[in-house]
């Protein structure tokens, strides 16, 4: 009967594994760079508010490619966009890696980001190949080994560091050497494994238009009379995240004393824990209890550990406080997501996780300039700031308790 239940639940087209597979490697190919970003910028003289904007540099053209690509292979297909967008994150991990220029690997991060939609195209494809019946749960497998990379990619950064280097390339453009790599497997992947999945009558000729952009629909959403409010939520929440995420890094390097393999490490372990307790505790969690409560206590629980960070800025209490932060830090974005789909109808759940993704990418541009100019404060100002700020949001996401259907037992 287990054996039964197994096949069930892992019976999905032999396309959505391939896919899955191609999203884990890029995945991987993107997060490998992330632990590195920061001392790689020191090592081309930047000062910490340059640094913090090779962040923004990558998050901003995201936003704006993201819609274009996704439209466009609406109309000439998955597979090209894909390789595309794939070929993108090859040509920019290649030039990051060997240039001696500070003002070429900005323009590097800013190609990479705006090729960078091949998430939202591989989550196409998934659409494409699955019936109503199994797209929740092949979205959820799809969201877990997607989530996987950000596990894999960070270890494997600490080990690329320990490579030999070649000519031109320090031992942290190894990371973006084999990122590159890894994503040019993706796009062989790809090219010779996985078929076009948009049926053919619905291909259209080339073209694009203001509509593609979505901006105005995306600025106009936070008006709306109840969802507006999540909007604003994802952003806050966002926001503070990646304020916490770019200070962090100078912190463990200039205050802790440590290097960017220990950046490595830590970024791991984030990550694994988050990876372990949303899919051991989140469920469970969700169907017990209301949303919004859960929302609540990580986001409260995040904003405290904030805080506690510059109170004791010490390894050990370093890494037990990151290992608390880890666990709960997965958490406010998929509760914000269930709270969307809950309060949305049926025709509007696309278009509503939609723009709650590009609010949070509108936070992942403008934390990092924010964080770094914070910085240049001192290196514990960014952790007192955005602890209370988040503590903040909490406060704001328990006021919309009664404004929402939350209940887990609904979803």
């Amino acid at each position: 009967m287990k054996l039964k239940n197994f096949r069930k639940q892992f019976n999905l087209p032999l396309q959505f594994w391939i896919v899955t597979l191609i999203a884990f490697i890029n995945s991987v190919s993107f997060t490998i760079i992330i632990p590195l970003l920061y001392p790689y910028a020191k090592q081309f003289g930047l000062n910490d508010f340059q640094a913090s904007l090779l962040s923004t540099a990558y998050a901003l053209p995201q936003f704006i490619g993201t819609p274009i690509l996704g439209r466009l292979s609406d109309r000439l297909g998955r597979k090209p966009l894909l390789v595309i967008s794939l070929l993108g994150t090859v040509l920019s991990g290649i030039v990051a890696a060997i240039t001696p220029m500070a003002w070429l690997l900005y323009i590097a991060r800013i190609f990479d980001g705006l090729t960078g939609g091949n998430t939202s195209i591989a989550r196409a494809v998934v659409s494409d190949i699955t019936t109503v019946e199994q797209r929740a749960k092949a979205f959820g497998i799809f969201g877990s080994v997607f989530r996987l990379g950000f596990v894999a990619g960070p270890a494997l950064s600490y080990v690329a560091q320990q490579l030999p280097t070649i000519k031109g390339v320090t031992s942290l453009g190894m990371s973006f050497i084999v990122g590159a790599g890894i994503a040019l497997f993706a796009t062989i992947l790809t090219i010779f494994f996985l078929p076009e999945t948009l049926p053919a009558a619905d291909k259209q000729q080339f073209q694009l238009s203001w509509r593609d952009f979505g901006f105005i629909k995306v600025f106009q959403s936070v008006a709306r009379p109840k969802l507006g409010k999540l909007f604003v939520l994802t952003f806050l929440s966002g926001s503070t995240f990646t304020i916490f995420t770019f200070a962090f890094q100078p912190f463990v390097l200039e205050v802790l004393n440590q290097d960017a393999k220990t950046l490595a490490i830590t970024f791991a372990v984030v990550g694994m824990l988050g990876f372990i307790s949303q899919v051991v505790a989140l469920d469970p969690l969700r169907r017990k209890f209301n949303l919004i409560d859960i929302l609540f206590l990580a986001l409260l629980t995040r904003g405290i550990t904030f805080l506690l960070i510059p109170t004791f800025p010490y390894l050990t209490a370093f890494f037990i406080i990151i290992a608390v932060f880890g666990f709960v830090n997965s958490f406010p974005m998929p509760l914000i997501d269930s709270i969307l789909s809950l309060n949305s109808t049926e025709r509007e759940q696309g278009e509503v996780l939609g723009i709650n993704a590009s609010y949070l990418s509108i936070s992942n541009a403008i934390g990092p300039p924010i964080s770094g100019m914070l910085v240049s404060l001192g290196y514990k100002t960014p952790f007192w700031i955005t602890g209370v700020l988040t503590i903040l949001t909490a406060c704001f996401a328990f006021t919309l308790k009664s404004d929402f259907k939350c209940e887990g037992n609904r979803e």
